[in-house]
């Protein structure tokens, strides 16, 4: 199916990485088709059903064998949604944290604007503490290695233009994080490659699911990304002054 041919206007692809999440998936799936020309779940690797789940409501399945992380799975739905002609990917998680019915916010910031990246922004105040450390302290560390403020580089609600995934895929042919940590990254590839930032207000939602995110294995991954970060930004810098 080519997804740009439903349609005259916008092609939109709702792009959801899950790694077992069959008791939410089906209602992210039909929240998102409501706004989307396709709807895409990548499954990571789940062994609870979340495959056919997310098909019985009505999802394109893009199949892992084994669980990869988060950031192989965008890629995998990158890469459908290129090969498909969307204009432009929105992704959510399949966890329920974010509300398919502000996509409409998402698709408006971009007819105002055309960012190429825009980033849901959610309110840290209304995190769990322990989301409100981890947060509030990787906003600090990504602004030291960037040069510059970033609100939320966590936040995996986001609306990616065609040009910041012809980026994204031209940077992953020599190496990307496979992990949460490769949403952070994105940003630093967006920014390095000259491409617009725009941000939207998100809700702010925590219902007590399970959370994928692993304390030691990902604080170590984003650490690391922090570090390619900012030598990535001096040898930039370097380029610049010679």
């Amino acid at each position: 199916m080519n997804v740009a041919a439903d349609q005259p206007g916008l092609a939109v692809v709702a792009l959801i990485p899950a790694y077992n999440e069959v008791e939410r998936i089906g209602d992210v799936v039909r929240g998102a088709s409501k706004y989307a020309d396709a709807v895409v779940v990548v499954d990571d690797g789940s062994t609870d059903g979340t495959a056919a789940a997310a098909a019985l409501a009505g999802a394109t399945v893009v199949a892992h064998p084994a669980n990869r992380g988060k950031g192989a799975a965008l890629r995998s739905g990158f890469a459908w949604a290129v090969r498909h002609g969307a204009d432009v990917v929105i992704t959510l998680d399949a966890d329920g944290q974010h509300d398919p019915e502000e996509i409409p916010l998402f698709l408006d910031a971009y007819e105002r604007t055309r960012a190429d990246l825009i980033i849901g922004q959610r309110t840290y105040a209304d995190m769990p503490r322990v989301r409100r450390w981890a947060n509030r302290t990787g906003r600090r560390l990504l602004a030291l290695a960037l040069g510059q403020d970033v609100p939320d580089n966590q936040s995996g609600y986001r609306l990616y233009s065609r040009r910041v995934l012809a980026v994204l895929d031209e940077a992953g042919k020599s190496s990307a994080p496979t992990r949460f940590s490769y949403e952070v990254e994105v940003i630093a590839r967006a920014i390095g490659a000259g491409c617009t930032i725009g941000w939207v207000p998100i809700r702010t939602i925590y219902a007590g699911e399970q959370s994928h995110f692993h304390p030691v294995c990902d604080s170590v991954d984003f650490l690391r990304t922090v570090w390619r970060v900012w030598r990535m930004r001096r040898v930039i810098a370097a380029r610049y002054r010679n």
